[in-house]
């Protein structure tokens, strides 16, 4: 039991290395085939960088206008992240949009350059969220509701879809095998904590949209790649958080 405990531990700390720039602990043991099993904590590290960005709202909006607060978070969300999955978005619609073959996209996305589709891609996205956050009037909400939800459905994609790549150079190449139900289930587990903050009707309204959102996404790879990157999972945890902000402005209008 004690080897287990240790065990998830150590893979919640290399999720939480991947896909953040927060320090871990140098005892962590890491394997490429870990980096897969360690998916299941995706939607936990959202919980980290959610609770981080909300804890430094609540501060500086003591200090400065709301628009101002909700610039500086965004900007240090990005730090906490180191860009990654805006990256992932930018290199998705370079390639998807400025290749014809799987091949061009593929190629085109492993490209490190910024290309007009991308950088068009990145600016609306991070503009869109300044001004869907700015209407809101409960961002703190809005933030530990996205941040880790957009995770779990980012990362829910490794259950049913094949890795796209032609080779296995992706930094993400290890996300390649699939994730088991039990991954998935300790993945949407970990979004239980909404129901201690968040009313039951609204969270059963932005999963059913969710739902709806995370299959066109699907249709929206596989139309292109057939699969997924490491790229189109970034790319989709911004989009899946760019819609959680618009709809629960939607909401509070009706």
């Amino acid at each position: 039991m004690k080897h287990i405990f240790y065990q998830q531990i150590n893979l919640f700390f290399i999720a939480l290395g991947f896909f953040s720039r927060i320090p871990i602990p140098k005892s962590v043991t890491f394997k490429a085939e870990y980096l897969n099993q360690a998916s299941r904590y995706f939607t936990l590290v959202g919980w980290c960088l959610g609770l981080l960005v909300t804890g430094l709202y609540l501060l500086l909006d003591i200090f400065f206008p709301q628009s101002v607060s909700i610039f500086l978070c965004i900007s240090v969300g990005l730090l906490l992240t180191g860009a990654f999955h805006e990256d992932g978005l930018a290199d998705t619609f370079d390639g998807f949009y400025g290749g014809h073959t799987k091949a061009d996209k593929l190629r085109i996305m492993k490209d490190s350059r910024l290309g007009t589709y991308g950088a068009a891609a990145l600016f609306m996205c991070l503009l869109g969220k300044w001004v869907l956050l700015t209407e809101l009037t409960n961002v703190p909400m809005a933030f530990l509701i996205a941040y880790p939800a957009s995770r779990a459905i980012a990362s829910s994609f490794i259950f049913d879809m094949d890795y796209a790549r032609l080779d296995e150079t992706s930094k993400s190449a290890p996300l390649a095998s699939r994730q088991t139900g039990r991954e998935l289930l300790v993945s949407l587990t970990c979004l239980l904590p909404l129901f201690l903050f968040v009313p039951v009707l609204l969270i059963v309204k932005l999963f059913a949209v969710l739902v709806l959102v995370r299959f066109a996404l699907q249709w929206f790879m596989k139309r292109h790649l057939d699969g997924y990157t490491g790229d189109t999972l970034g790319a989709c945890q911004q989009l899946s958080e760019l819609t959680i902000y618009a709809l629960l402005l939607g909401m509070s209008a009706s």
